[in-house]
């Protein structure tokens, strides 16, 4: 098959969907498909990712409320590189105007290409809850949201399927009237992070770093500084627990809004903030090296970030909402109320009580792997897609 995924999040500085992406390219070229991934970037070029993977940049302005990423804006050039491309399969990873303008082609050009909407993000969860949480519920949200649930119900009608990384999401899509909705969970880079990666000596440095000794329990979070990610009540909980106990955070991470950060963690030096990471192998390192992971954001439709500190063999806390839970429940993690840090304080209390974590614990946990999820995401193409132009294991 050729697959082209129009992700609007794609971006060279970004977390989780760089990662997800540049595996794919990987994975997918090395099945025999052909893959190129449409995505908005400073200037139109054309990037190859070895034999049958392609990055395509479509000159794009940048996206005003987090100038990090660009945003499609032009809707013929869009369509007139689909045209080009003439895939088997087109992807979109964002339900926003990029999955209009892909359902547009498809109306326009009568391409028989199927339509798969990749959910990549819940922009209820990341703004909308939590803006209007405190004072409405969930029902209440959703009902005011209502115009967005019908875009949605409109791209799950113009789809041929979407695709859910998480069982709560899943239900959540359903209860707001999506029929074609299938649950293909993400997963880590295979090979990549692992328990047997910790080194105590790292762990003692960390410690060092947040003024602490080696008898602390040892925080680490791994995100970009944006509002929906919390890192500020995440270090507000870290501090209220440090009340009762050592506690050591470390946050990697980078972006623009990191004022609120700073001024949450005001002098305490037990909690510090760190650089992205960019090198994989020095993250995982640091990730099996921590005690626990912690987590703020309850709009992660998987999160790759808590699923990394798993297969890390780290108990991973997290908000009771979200793609992070799923896999904190299923995984002997602790959930706390999503926004509260007095309530997060008392999930890292009770973790650093549990026989389950601190440096003599490590667990070898099977893990999903992301190239489990392609070969799922594959299998289901190849069913609806009976007689592909393209065939696994052959040239085109």
């Amino acid at each position: 098959m050729k697959i082209v995924d129009v992700c609007a999040f794609y971006t060279p500085t970004g977390g989780g969907v760089r990662t997800y992406i540049d595996r794919k390219l990987v994975a997918l070229a090395a099945r025999g498909h052909e893959i190129v991934v449409i995505a908005p970037g400073e200037e139109d070029r054309e990037e190859q990712r070895g034999p049958n993977a392609r990055v395509r940049w479509l000159r794009s302005p940048r996206f005003p409320l987090d100038r990090s990423y660009r945003y499609f804006a032009d809707r013929a050039a869009l369509h007139a590189v689909l045209d080009e491309e003439d895939a088997d399969v087109v992807e979109v990873s964002s339900p926003w105007r990029s999955a209009s303008m892909v359902a547009d082609w498809r109306a326009r050009s009568g391409s028989r290409a199927r339509l798969s909407l990749i959910a990549h993000a819940d922009p209820l969860s990341a703004y909308a809850y939590r803006w209007f949480g405190n004072v409405a519920s969930t029902q209440a949200i959703d009902r005011a949201f209502d115009w967005y649930w019908r875009h949605l119900r409109r791209l799950d009608a113009q789809f041929d399927h979407v695709v859910s990384a998480s069982a709560s999401l899943t239900e959540r899509l359903r209860e707001g009237g999506l029929r074609k909705v299938m649950t293909d969970p993400m997963g880590v880079e295979p090979g990549q992070f692992s328990p047997r990666l910790r080194d105590a000596d790292l762990r003692r440095e960390m410690l060092a770093l947040c003024g602490l000794g080696e008898d602390a329990l040892l925080l680490i979070g791994v995100g970009r500084h944006a509002p929906e990610k919390r890192w500020d009540m995440v270090a507000q909980a870290a501090a209220i627990a440090g009340t009762q106990m050592p506690v050591g955070l470390l946050i990697i991470g980078g972006g623009a809004r990191q004022r609120r950060v700073i001024d949450a963690i005001g002098d305490n030096p037990h909690v510090r903030l760190l650089d992205p990471v960019g090198d994989r192998a020095a993250l995982a390192r640091l990730m099996a090296s921590a005690d626990a992971l912690i987590h703020g954001c309850e709009a992660e439709t998987f999160c790759f970030v808590a699923a990394e500190a798993i297969a890390s063999g780290l108990t991973v806390i997290a908000p009771d909402r979200g793609g992070a839970a799923d896999l904190a429940c299923a995984n002997d993690g602790a959930v706390y109320r999503s926004g509260d840090a007095q309530d997060a304080a008392e999930a890292i209390l009770a973790v650093a009580g549990s026989a389950d974590v601190g440096p003599s614990r490590r667990h070898d946990r099977p893990i999903r792997t992301m190239d489990d999820h392609f070969d799922a995401l594959l299998s289901l193409y190849a069913t609806q897609h009976p007689q592909p132009r393209y065939q696994q294991g052959t040239g085109r």
